[in-house]
């Protein structure tokens, strides 16, 4: 899940302006509440902590017994040194508001708690300086809009006190103009796959509609003939969606045609295709995503039309470029570690991750190893079109260099992975216990806004402390890309099993050293991952598959994991449980190791688990939690769970598994609760405005909107954004998203949730028309 975070700056406030807004307070009396509405939806913390953050504390924030609550720490000067903080809360003008919370700490301690201005002259609205005592207790502070603003905050300042420890729940603030309600535009009840179908693949619909009886239906031609009719199967309420809905199943219908569309009970669905061959484009489409994300190197608009841009990240003023990046700057108490100024890194390249101009080794390996296991698929599977993915099939510079367009591209990522390696020899002491392993990101030293083009970045980037995750996602890439550029530049490929050597044994050297939850408060997610078991299975799989080598494969079968069966989960593999990646090749690479037929029928298992899933959702996404609690990235799990259901296809050629990749997909294009295509340029009704600082049409019109065949996140149930929570909160899961460039934990892009689709679309257009068993 990239995890971009809004922009979350430190926010100060005067001991004079606190004292002036207490003093108007007491004068005036309590405020006239005129049209109370409660403007923290939440603020109750029972099962998340939405849209709240914290910064310069010891640890936090996290859930404890339903309430919010972080470690303090020593050293910390000014109040505003360390806060918990929720932002973009608006004020109205002249509108009164109080906020009230309650709060309990490990020892009785005066902090600063304010809904306040979040920027300008960080005018107090409602606050005070309340004793918080050892025991709960509710807090109420109240006062008026002297001035109105989009960005408010409500902020608990706790520095300048020593170490301790606070809790506060039940946070609420009445007041102001209660927002509209959000109503999304779901389209004809009729809810079809928005780019077609193949001509012998499952054909399937979903109706929504009050009726508990089966309700007639026809599927009808650009003129309105029909061609086939039918009854729906009533299917009851779908608890991923809440709405009552029917299937109706028009497969027996074969022959190609343009313009067609259903009608049920009074309701006639968008236009729609069939024919073979309408996942080709796609399959090139998704894969131009990365080239358009690429940092270090201008855009052409010859390769990519309406997405020229300069190079980013390249030095060029006022940009400072990622040629010499050092350390982490110790600052404000928030630093997990520095280096010596001296140290720098030229660490230009890669691909931007996601919303922000950040670049993660951790996911860059992920995703990278999608590409790249998509492009070793394409080499031996039966259904594969071996000339799909070879040189001169895609749009980027190196096309018709001799080497396979995919792996070109993986090279631009792969070399800059391997530019993020710790160097032996540095002398740094901040350095040198790390050499060998990957630093985990490089980013900016604080959150930018949007839009913004890399190229007119004016902040200091730096690399983050390296982390056992992130040598093991280098180990696990770089092994995989040694053996397949093998064949076409041994130089390159001997320098990436070098590094995956390295960094495996860095890895075995520093077993558990990981990347702190808190460092994402400022210019780039996390990424923290505190289990890291399975990339170490993963490392030793790629290197023993690369290698042959004894020792690689005395690991994996040393490994709990490899005999477990728990590499796999309904609820889909992602960057921070990547095993299931070593799974899949140590099942489909061919290699001499023992009792390969184990691992195979272990990917049939975790594919007929996910199978039992799918077949009870009307809307048929093989994803269905059973929490019912959909999470950040929900579309690329159900990517992952196509790529797990696609390689059981191509292990044991069952048409079921086809058959649940193409439905799976249908949901993807527009088969779900909200009639919406999740990927850009493809369907009546696509995403258009992610959440990016690159393709930010929404917010500039002379900017374009991400490229056809980016995909969203998609519906999660967590909501971390203010303006999803604001619009959707209490939706049921598949509701729980809304096309908007501010949605960043519904609605961003990402490079893993991309390279999962570009793996399925390679799947799917191989299919052909439906009925493909093989070349």
């Amino acid at each position: 899940m990239s995890r971009s975070s809004p922009h979350r700056p430190r926010r100060r406030w005067t001991l004079a302006a606190g004292m002036a807004a207490a003093v108007l307070a007491a004068s005036v009396g309590l405020p006239r509440i005129t049209r109370a509405a409660e403007q923290v939806p939440d603020g109750t913390f029972d099962a998340n902590l939405g849209s709240w953050y914290a910064y310069g504390v010891a640890a936090g924030p996290s859930l404890t017994g339903g309430a919010l609550c972080v470690d303090t720490q020593d050293g910390t000067i000014n109040p505003w040194d360390a806060a918990i903080g929720r932002n973009d809360i608006p004020a109205d003008l002249g509108q009164g508001y109080q906020l009230s919370f309650r709060a309990m700490a490990s020892r009785e301690v005066v902090i600063n708690a304010n809904f306040q201005h979040a920027s300008g002259g960080f005018e107090v609205i409602a606050g005070g300086t309340p004793l918080i005592g050892t025991t709960w207790q509710t807090f109420t502070l109240n006062g008026t809009a002297q001035t109105g603003f989009a960005d408010g905050q409500i902020v608990f300042q706790v520095g300048g006190k020593g170490a301790f420890t606070i809790c506060v729940d039940d946070v609420s603030l009445q007041g102001g103009v209660a927002p509209p309600v959000y109503v999304p535009d779901t389209g004809p009840r009729l809810r079809v796959n928005q780019i077609g179908y193949l001509p012998f693949g499952p054909k399937r619909a979903t109706l929504v509609t009050t009726a508990t009886a089966a309700l007639a239906w026809q599927l009808r031609d650009a003129t309105g003939a029909v061609l086939r009719s039918g009854t729906t199967t009533p299917r009851g309420v779908d608890a991923t969606s809440g709405q009552n809905v029917h299937t109706l199943d028009f497969s027996t219908y074969t022959r190609a045609g343009a313009g067609l569309y259903l009608t049920a009970d009074g309701e006639v669905s968008y236009r729609f295709p069939i024919g073979a061959g309408i996942y080709e484009q796609l399959r090139k489409d998704s894969k131009l995503f990365f080239y358009t994300n690429r940092s270090g190197i201008a855009i052409s608009d010859a390769i990519a039309p309406g997405y020229v841009r300069a190079a980013g990240h390249v030095g060029t003023p006022p940009n400072r470029g990622d040629t010499a990046v050092s350390c982490q700057l110790a600052r404000d108490f928030m630093s997990f570690w520095t280096c010596s100024p001296s140290f720098v890194r030229d660490v230009t390249g890669g691909w931007y991750d996601a919303g922000d101009h950040g670049k993660y080794v951790v996911n860059g390996g992920f995703s990278v190893a999608l590409l790249m296991s998509e492009y070793e698929r394409n080499q031996r599977a039966r259904t594969a079109d071996r000339r799909a993915l070879g040189d001169g099939t895609l749009r980027i510079p190196e096309s018709a260099n001799g080497v396979p367009d995919l792996l070109d591209e993986a090279r631009w990522e792969l070399e800059w992975m391997l530019k993020m390696q710790v160097p032996a020899g540095s002398g740094d002491p901040g350095i040198a216990p790390y050499e060998g392993m990957a630093f985990q990101k490089v980013q900016d030293e604080a959150w930018t806004g949007l839009p913004l083009d890399p190229a007119a970045d004016t902040m200091r980037r730096e690399l983050h402390r390296p982390s056992t995750a992130a040598t093991l996602n280098l180990a696990a890439a770089a092994a995989q890309g040694a053996r397949l550029f093998a064949p076409y530049d041994p130089a390159f490929s001997a320098r990436l099993l070098a590094a995956a050597r390295t960094a495996y044994q860095a890895a075995r050297r520093v077993p558990a050293l990981f990347a702190p939850d808190a460092d994402g408060n400022s210019g780039g997610g996390a990424y923290s991952d505190g289990d890291v078991r399975d990339e170490f299975y993963w490392a030793a799989a790629e290197l023993f598959l690369t290698t042959g080598e004894a020792g690689y494969r005395a690991d994996v079968l040393a490994d709990p994991l490899h005999t477990s069966g728990g590499l796999f989960s309904v609820e889909g593999f992602s960057w921070n449980t990547p095993g299931a990646l070593g799974q899949l090749d140590l099942a489909t690479v061919p290699s001499a190791l023992p009792g390969r037929d184990r691992l195979r029928a272990a990917v049939l298992k975790a594919a007929d688990d996910i199978l039992a899933v799918q077949s009870r959702q009307p809307y048929a996404q093989p994803y269905a939690p059973a929490s019912n609690s959909w999470t950040w990235g929900s579309n690329s799990q159900i990517l992952n769970n196509l790529i797990v259901l696609g390689t059981a296809y191509d292990l044991g050629g069952a048409s079921k598994y086809r058959t649940a990749v193409l439905e799976g997909v249908d949901y993807l294009f527009g088969r779900n609760a909200l009639n919406h295509s999740y990927v850009t340029g493809y369907g009546t009704v696509s995403s258009q405005n992610q959440h990016t600082r690159l393709y930010a049409h929404e917010l500039d019109a002379a900017l374009p909107h991400p490229p056809p065949g980016a995909i969203s996140g998609g519906p999660n149930s967590g909501l971390q954004d203010p303006l999803a929570l604001g619009k959707l909160h209490g939706c049921a899961p598949q509701f729980c998203f809304i096309d908007d460039i501010q949605s960043y934990s519904t609605n961003e892009i990402a490079i893993n949730w991309n390279a999962g689709l570009s793996w399925v679309a390679s799947f799917v257009a191989d299919l052909d028309s439906g009925a493909n068993d093989g070349h």
